[in-house]
């Protein structure tokens, strides 16, 4: 669950930071802030970067729902298996 928490924190982070980084230009290059268009262009920016640069995170995460995933499956299958021999 860690894992998980990371990431999400990291990919605020990213978000956040492309929308001022976007929310900053634009009031440098017009008087009114539009804060829709700022929030599209932020979460398209944040989404790339974090493609990119949060590789390591989300392998980590995936390795971690992976393999709880395979012990659930093997404890279902033992139990099935064990359920299958005493009948």
């Amino acid at each position: 669950m860690k894992e998980f928490w990371i990431y999400t924190a990291l990919r605020a982070g990213l978000f956040l930071g492309a929308f001022c980084v976007v929310a900053g230009v634009w009031l440098l290059a017009a008087d009114t802030v539009n804060v829709l268009w700022v929030i599209v262009i932020a979460f398209l920016i944040s989404g790339i970067a974090s493609y990119v640069l949060l590789e390591r995170q989300r392998s980590a995460f995936a390795a971690k729902v992976e393999n709880r995933a395979g012990r659930i499956t093997e404890k279902y299958e033992e139990m099935r298996s064990k359920e299958d021999s005493e009948e």
